[in-house]
């Protein structure tokens, strides 16, 4: 059974959601910064480049934020460019000019004050990911108030079941609407569902007014508080108890599930104990681990999980699990265990884009029929973001694109290592000494009989006057030259200063 904990204090809110004691997901909110996604804000737009098809947008931010033509509306864009093209919206031809002649420097100009919503937050260097598809989620419809489509999700399997709750959102939608039904409208009556969608749509129209009277980028719609949204978003028949550290969210969660689900309110708990929330229930070890390269299966086999800013590769590896059958055996039991950790590692470690996995070759196509099944159906089951999965190839290597959703959990919590600056290694005391020779070897000739200071890191200091003494004297006497050598902990292991005496 599913747990959601929310720890809350002055500075943060944390929330795990925990399967079985295991960490499935984890979410922060920071009080000192507000997360961007979701958020609408009133643009403007500062650049367009046809080139890229993208548009920048300034939306207040540090960064501003871009906006490609794949994530404009149907509607801006036929309405926009029917302007060049001097004919009536709703002339039949219209749409199949527009696509012929798609440009999005047809549909937006410097300077014009435009609705966006963040799609995505910004990552590394790049801003914020827009978008005029808006949408506002609900706990049973995701309102799409600008696409007229209709979606289920793949998890409701029953044909009439589909059937029914596409009639009941079709039926009560605004023309121009659409809608995406989720996992936990299953089973339920259109009551419950309308009130859902309702809401939505009344909240759409505040947006609409609010955009009309705000300032340029000013924030003209946010969603609910971080644990509201995560209760709305995985509130179901399998979450056992919903547990909290602070009485203020305990009343505002029961008042928020009285609204949205009274027969859950009787889950929602307060946690008085001395220990932490999170430590009592083992969640700060796990956060730890998750930020380790190595994940260590039962068996005794392992992960290796790296990420680059291009894509994620996961390598699966037997260790010392050696199985009591044959080396097939052993191989197939490892690679179905790591299907089962793969899946939790992407959705705790929030990890999206391009993902390579790398499972141990296996000689029986029958056995990689297994795995790959078995890992699509784990991501369907488990896993709320979309995902594309390609045949496991010939080299025993499965490729997917996971949708990213924000900062991945190592972005969320580290910086980039100051002396490596994210490479992962550093020179060698041994190499850098050996370069900063040569550099002096050029750079003493145009110095003669000039006394020179030299300030390094006290290791390199070290190495240099116990190991490279000798070379120092060298050049002392190739230049006619004195050299005193002088320690600066400020200093880097690849940073020096000379200085004339």
């Amino acid at each position: 059974m599913k747990k959601i904990l929310i720890n809350d204090n002055s500075w943060q809110t944390r929330i795990a959601i925990v399967q079985d004691n295991e960490l499935q997901n984890l979410y922060f909110s920071s009080h000192a910064h507000t997360s961007l996604e979701r958020i609408y804000f009133k643009g403007i737009v500062l650049k367009v480049l046809p080139g890229i098809q993208t548009a920048f947008v300034d939306i207040g931010q540090e960064r501003a934020g871009f906006l490609h033509i794949s994530e404009i509306d149907r509607e801006l864009a036929i309405s926009e460019i029917s302007k060049h093209l001097s004919l009536d919206e709703d002339d039949e031809r219209t749409e199949r000019k527009v696509r012929r002649q798609i440009d999005i420097a047809k549909i937006l100009h410097e300077g014009e004050q435009i609705l966006v919503q963040v799609s995505k937050e910004p990552v590394y260097e790049k801003g914020a990911k827009l978008t005029t598809c808006f949408t506002l989620p609900g706990r049973f419809v995701v309102l799409m108030p600008n696409i007229p489509r209709m979606g289920v999700s793949k998890k409701i399997a029953e044909k009439e079941e589909r059937i029914r709750l596409k009639t009941i959102v079709r039926s009560n939608l605004p023309e121009g609407m659409g809608a995406i039904i989720r996992t936990t409208a299953e089973g339920r009556g259109e009551t419950e569902i309308l009130k859902d969608l309702n809401y939505l749509i009344d909240t759409y129209r505040t947006i609409e007014k609010a955009y009309a009277t705000a300032q340029p980028k000013e924030k003209v719609h946010e969603d609910i508080p971080l644990p509201l949204q995560i209760i709305r978003d995985h509130l179901d028949s399998d979450v056992e108890e919903i547990i909290t550290d602070t009485k203020d969210n305990e009343r505002a969660l029961y008042n928020f599930v009285q609204m949205i689900a009274p027969e859950h309110t009787s889950i929602i708990k307060l946690y008085t104990g001395d220990t932490p929330l999170f430590e009592r229930f083992g969640i700060e070890q796990q956060i730890e681990k998750a930020l380790e390269k190595k994940v260590e299966l039962r068996s005794g086999g392992s992960l290796i999980i790296e990420s680059t800013e291009a894509m994620t590769v996961v390598d699966v590896n037997t260790g010392k699990f050696t199985g009591k059958g044959n080396m097939e055996e052993t191989i197939f039991k490892t690679n179905m265990e790591a299907c089962q950790e793969i899946v939790r590692q992407l959705k705790l470690r929030n990890i999206g884009g391009l993902i390579v996995i790398d499972f141990i070759d296996m000689a029986l196509a029958t056995n990689r029929q297994k795995l790959f099944r078995q890992f699509e159906r784990l991501l369907r089951e488990q896993d709320k973001f979309q995902s594309v999965v390609l045949k496991l190839s010939e080299f025993g290597l499965v490729q997917m694109t996971r949708k990213r959703s924000g900062k991945t959990l190592v972005q969320q919590l580290t910086n980039t290592c100051a002396q490596c600056h994210g490479s992962g290694f550093v020179k060698s005391i041994q190499t850098e000494c050996y370069a900063l020779l040569r550099i002096l070897q050029e750079t003493l000739p145009a110095q003669k009989n000039a006394d020179i200071m030299l300030h390094i890191n006290p290791q390199t200091f070290e190495y240099m006057t116990n190991t490279e003494y000798n070379a120092i004297l060298d050049l002392e006497k190739q230049n006619r030259c004195k050299i005193t050598l002088s320690t600066d902990p400020t200093l880097g292991y690849d940073q020096y200063k000379i200085e004339k005496t």
